[in-house]
C-alpha cells in the first residue's frame, strides 16, 4: 500500500543509466533555476518602497536611483558568475570557487552563507506569493501561513519526483508570469505616455522621518534582495545538456537581462505614475491595479506572480541539495545527503530543505517583510567570496584577458562587499544578527560532523593493525525467553547450530512465572540450561544487563556472551504497534552500551514472521 502510494506521489523508481536523459534544455532551465531571480522584483521592490516611504515623497523620489544602482551591481555579479560557471563548471558555485582559490575557511563561510540563503529564498518566496495572491483576495490574508505550507509540500513533492519533471512543469508559471508582467510593463507605458508624469507630493504619505544617507542606505539594502538566485545557474551547472558551461552561461545572460528589464520597469513605473499602495496590499498590487484597474487582467497578473513567487522556492530545491551533497562528499555534512534517490534526485537534501524552509514560515509568522533583514546577507556574502575567490583564479590562471575579467570579478567583489556591510550595519536590529551568529554556528557543526568522520576513519584504519594468532573461543549464546512458543524455537535451533554453550534467560516479572516456565521447558529442552532472574521492580533491562556482565566475569575467556534475540514479526506494520517491542529495546541499550573491556557484544536477531 505504502509502495503504491509512494509511486503514485513520486513516479516509479529510475535507473542509473537514465540520469542523462534527465538533464535540462536551456527553456526547462531557465524555468527551473530562475524563478526566485525572476520574481525577486517583487519584494525587492516592496522593501524599497516601504525602506523610502518614511521619508514621504522626497524619499520615494529616489526609488528609481536606488533600483538602477541594484541593477548595475546585478549586471557585474552577473557577468562574474558567467566567468565562474565555465572555470567550474563541476557546480557548487561560491563554496567551490571560495575552497579551491581563498582556503578552507573562506569556503566554510561560502557555504554557510549559501545554504542558509537557500533555506531562506524558499520561505521568503513561498511567504511573498501568499501576500501577492492575499492583496488581490483578503479572505487569505489571516491564513498565510497554512497556504503558505501547503505550496511548500507541493513543490517539495514535485522536485521528489524529479528534476525533469519540475522543469517542464513550472515552465507554465514562469513563461505565464514573464508574458502578463510584461504585457502590464507594456501598458503601464502607454499609460505614462498618455498621462505624463504625477506628482508624488499630491499622493505620498507625509514623511515621518528626514531624508538620510542612512535610509537611503537601508533602502539600496534591502533592495538588494533583487540579486537573489543569480548565483542558482553556476550551482548547477551539471543539470544542464552538453554542453553544460555553454547553455548554463547563455541561460545566465538571458536570465540577468530579463531580471534587469522586469525590476528596473516595475520600480520606473511604480514612481513615474505614483503609485501607493493601500492597507493590505504590495506595492506590485497597486502598480497592477493602477495599470489595468481591477479587470480580469489585474487577477490574472497577481495569479502569475503568486505562482512565480510560489515556485521560486524551486530554485532553492534546485541549489541547496546539490551543494549540501557537494559539502557531503567531503565530509562536511552527513554522508546520507551524496546519495541520488529512487527518481535520481537528492532526496534527503530535498526533504532536509523543506523542513527548514517550513520552520521558519511557521516561526515568522508568514510575513516576508520579516524574513528579509535574515537572507540579504548570507547571499551578498557568498557573492563576495565568489568573486573574490575568481579574482585569485585569474590571476593563477592568467589565460586570454585574464587582467580584464579579474578587474570585473574585483570590481564586483568591492560592490557586493560594500553591500555586505551596508546590510549588516542598516539591517542589523532588524534580524541580519541572527544571520551573523547561524553562519559560525554552522561552520562549527561543518567542522564537528568532520572531525567525526576523520576519528571513525582513523578507528576503522587496517594500518597498525597486526593480524590474531590467538584461536576464536567458543561462543558463548545467551536466550532472552518471555514464554515458550515458535518463534523462541526457531532461535533455539539456530543457537544450537552454531554453539553447544547455550543458556536461556527468564525475567520474572510476576512472582511464579519462572516455575510455569520451567515445567513446560524440561519438556522441551531439557539439555538446555533455564536460569530465571527476578525482577522485583518489574525491570527487563537492568537484570537482564547484570547477568550478562555477571556471566561474562565469570567466565573471563576474553569474549563477550553472544545475544540471540528470538523476535515475532506480524504480517502488517499497524500490528507491530499491538506488541511490546522488548527485543528492539534490548538490541537498542546494547548496541549503545559502551563497554569498559572494549570487547564487542555480538547481538543475533531471529526473526519469526507471523502469516497473518
Amino acid at each position: 500500500m505504502i509502495h503504491r502510494l509512494r509511486e503514485i506521489f513520486l513516479g516509479p523508481p529510475l535507473p542509473t543509466y537514465k540520469m542523462g536523459e534527465r538533464r535540462l534544455n536551456k527553456i526547462q532551465a531557465l524555468a527551473a533555476f530562475s524563478p526566485d531571480a525572476l520574481s525577486s522584483i517583487a519584494y525587492a521592490n516592496q522593501e524599497i518602497f516601504l525602506g523610502l516611504v518614511v521619508a514621504g515623497s522626497a524619499g520615494l523620489s529616489l526609488a528609481f536611483p536606488v533600483a538602477l544602482a541594484i541593477v548595475g551591481v546585478l549586471l557585474i555579479v552577473a557577468l562574474s558568475y558567467y566567468q565562474t560557471l565555465h572555470a567550474y563548471p563541476s557546480g557548487g558555485g561560491s563554496w567551490i570557487v571560495a575552497r579551491a582559490n581563498l582556503g578552507l575557511g573562506a569556503g566554510l563561510v561560502a557555504a554557510a552563507a549559501l545554504l542558509l540563503d537557500y533555506v531562506l529564498t524558499a520561505a521568503v518566496s513561498l511567504t511573498a506569493g501568499v501576500e501577492a495572491i492575499a492583496s488581490a483576495f483578503p479572505a487569505l490574508w489571516p491564513h498565510r501561513v497554512v497556504v503558505a505550507l501547503t505550496l511548500l509540500l507541493l513543490i517539495t513533492l514535485l522536485n521528489l519526483r524529479g528534476l525533469q519533471e519540475t522543469g517542464t512543469l513550472l515552465s507554465v508559471p514562469v513563461y505565464g508570469f514573464l508574458i502578463t508582467f510584461f504585457l502590464m510593463l507594456a501598458a503601464g507605458v502607454w499609460r505614462a505616455i498618455q498621462v505624463g508624469p504625477q506628482s508624488l507630493e499630491a499622493v505620498a504619505p507625509p514623511a515621518v522621518a528626514p531624508l538620510t544617507v542612512i535610509l537611503v542606505l537601508h533602502a539600496f539594502a534591502t533592495g538588494c534582495t533583487a540579486l537573489t538566485g543569480i548565483e542558482a545557474i553556476s550551482n548547477g551547472v551539471p543539470a544542464f545538456k552538453p554542453p553544460e558551461a555553454d547553455n548554463a552561461g547563455r541561460t545566465l545572460l538571458v536570465m540577468a537581462g530579463l531580471m534587469t528589464l522586469l525590476f528596473a520597469g516595475s520600480v520606473g513605473l511604480t514612481q513615474y505614475l505614483v503609485v501607493v499602495p493601500g492597507p493590505q496590499e504590495t506595492v506590485l498590487s497597486a502598480l497592477a491595479r493602477t495599470v489595468l484597474g481591477r479587470g480580469w487582467g489585474y487577477y490574472l497578473v497577481q495569479t502569475t506572480t503568486m505562482l512565480v513567487l510560489a515556485v521560486a522556492a524551486n530554485t532553492s530545491f534546485a541549489g541547496f541539495p546539490r551543494v549540501a551533497a557537494l559539502l557531503a562528499k567531503e565530509g562536511f555534512l552527513p554522508r546520507q545527503l551524496t546519495g541520488l534517490g529512487d527518481r535520481l534526485v537528492f532526496a534527503n537534501g530535498i526533504l532536509s530543505l523543506s523542513v527548514a524552509a517550513g520552520l521558519l514560515i511557521v516561526v515568522f509568522g508568514g510575513e516576508s517583510h520579516a524574513l528579509i533583514p535574515l537572507f540579504a546577507i548570507g547571499a551578498f556574502l557568498a557573492f563576495t567570496l565568489c568573486q573574490a575567490g575568481m579574482v585569485v583564479h585569474g590571476w593563477k590562471a592568467r589565460g586570454r584577458y585574464w587582467l580584464v575579467k579579474a578587474g570585473l570579478n574585483a570590481l564586483g567583489c568591492l560592490t557586493t562587499g560594500v553591500a555586505v556591510l551596508i546590510i549588516a550595519v542598516t539591517k542589523f536590529v532588524e534580524g541580519a544578527w541572527i544571520t551573523l551568529i547561524v553562519i559560525p554556528a554552522l561552520i562549527t557543526i561543518f567542522l564537528r560532523i568532520r572531525s567525526h568522520y576523520a576519528e571513525v576513519a582513523s578507528e576503522l584504519s587496517l594500518r597498525g593493525l597486526p593480524p590474531s594468532l590467538r584461536p576464536i573461543p567458543v561462543s558463548r549464546l545467551v536466550i532472552p525467553v518471555a514464554s515458550l512458543h515458535r518463534g523462541v524455537i526457531t532461535a533455539l535451533d539456530y543457537a544450537r547450530g552454531i554453539s553447544a554453550n547455550v543458556t536461556a534467560v527468564h525475567i520474572e516479572l510476576e512472582p511464579g512465572s519462572g516455575e510455569i516456565l520451567r515445567q513446560t521447558w524440561e519438556g522441551w529442552f531439557p539439555e538446555i540450561n533455564l536460569v530465571v532472574l527476578p525482577s522485583p521492580y518489574r525491570s527487563t533491562m537492568e537484570p537482564l544487563m547484570r547477568y550478562l556482565e555477571e556471566t561474562d566475569a565469570e567466565h573471563n575467556d576474553g569474549q563477550l556472551a553472544t545475544l540471540v534475540l528470538p523476535e515475532f514479526v506480524p504480517a502488517h506494520w499497524w500490528q507491530a504497534l499491538l506488541h511490546n517491542q522488548t527485543a528492539w529495546l534490548i538490541k537498542a541499550a546494547l548496541l549503545y552500551r559502551r563497554r569498559e573491556t572494549g570487547l564487542p557484544r555480538v547481538v543475533i536477531d531471529v526473526p519469526y514472521y507471523i502469516r497473518e
